[in-house]
């Protein structure tokens, strides 16, 4: 199985400018756990997730006050639409990341996270399971 078929292709994008607590909305209402940061300025594509905005919070900034930009990932790990789930898996597990950008001629065509490789493999080890017994 391959990243586009488990990737989540509504990307949510947020600037640099954005507060946490706004990145933290937009997040929520999508359900996602990341959001791709836009930022020219910078180079280029970051990413913040929902544990770069826990750890913000966790040591005592405010959310309304702390940019999108001073917790933005910058050296990102992107994956293409045709990697395979084992190397999405297998570059998350090296980074210690949970989310992947999934880049398509330069431009994020989808996020991959943990949980959707997950979702795709489990009704496969059901089977699996289940034909073993």
């Amino acid at each position: 199985m391959l990243v586009r078929d488990a990737m989540s292709t509504v990307v949510l994008t947020v600037g640099p400018a954005h507060t946490l607590r706004q990145a933290a909305s937009l997040m929520s209402a999508r359900r996602v756990g990341a959001a791709v940061v836009l930022d020219p300025d910078a180079g280029g594509i970051g990413i913040i997730t929902e544990r770069d905005i826990l750890n913000s919070v966790g040591t005592g900034q405010s959310p309304d006050a702390e940019r999108v930009h001073a917790h933005t990932t910058t050296d990102v790990v992107f994956a293409t639409p045709s990697w395979t789930l084992e190397d999405a898996a297998s570059a998350m597990t090296h980074g210690g990341f949970r989310h992947l950008v999934v880049l398509e001629s330069g431009e994020p065509v989808g996020v991959v996270s943990v949980r959707d490789i997950i979702r795709c493999w489990a009704p496969t080890r059901e089977r699996v399971g289940a034909t073993a017994s």
